[in-house]
């Protein structure tokens, strides 16, 4: 089955998240700084959201780009990420909009360590369909920052029963560790190519 598809429904999922976000940003009703002012901690929410998102998004990409070929199996596995993905504007929204509450951290976490799962379960899949050798599975190796990020969540999740800043810093440091988009993949991607060619043309 031809990967296309799968891509463009993903990138047009996530373009559609990031745009209900921004929409959140409804412009002050007084002309003055104050007035703007009030408007931060939605602000902030949205920044780390995007973040968020664009990570998904640009490894998600990477992710695909090793995928010679989808199944029943990936395509499922894929939509179970966007709808946890699809649940972040309304967190977000819900956090800004209460000046991080530490209720609307708990529920604010609950996306992101679902989602962190379902980028795991997906990736899982997409190895034991293209099998042990494939690109991704060399890529990923141990995958000690993907393995460290849900605990991660819940620590962020458990924090903000005492301390909303404490469960926030734990969000962003998150956001933080992957904002370098992870090029394993890509190395990889490229080793593989070199090694084909290598051997077409000893």
């Amino acid at each position: 089955m031809n990967k296309a598809r799968l891509e463009a429904f993903s990138d047009g999922v996530l373009a559609i998240i990031i745009t209900i976000m921004v929409l959140e940003l409804k412009v002050p009703e007084e002309p003055t700084y104050e007035a703007l002012l009030k408007l931060t901690p939605i602000f902030l929410s949205y920044v780390l959201s995007f973040i968020y998102v664009g990570i998904y998004w640009n490894n998600h990409h990477h992710m695909l780009h090793s995928v010679s070929r989808v199944n029943g199996r990936i395509l499922w596995a894929n939509l179970h990420l966007l709808f946890w993905l699809s649940l972040v504007p309304f967190a977000t929204d819900w956090m800004g909009e209460n000046h991080f509450a530490k209720s609307t951290l708990t529920v604010y976490g609950i996306p992101l360590l679902m989602a962190g799962l379902a980028y795991w379960i997906l990736q899982t899949v997409i190895i034991r369909s293209q099998g042990q050798d494939s690109v991704l599975k060399k890529a990923i190796g141990k995958d000690y920052k993907g393995l460290s990020s849900p605990p991660l969540y819940i620590l962020g999740i458990v924090l903000s029963f005492y301390n909303e800043w404490l469960s926030l810093s734990v969000y962003a440091f998150v956001a933080l560790m992957w904002l370098i988009p992870d090029s394993r993949i890509e190395r990889q991607i490229t080793a593989s190519i070199e090694e084909k060619h290598h051997k077409e043309n000893p």
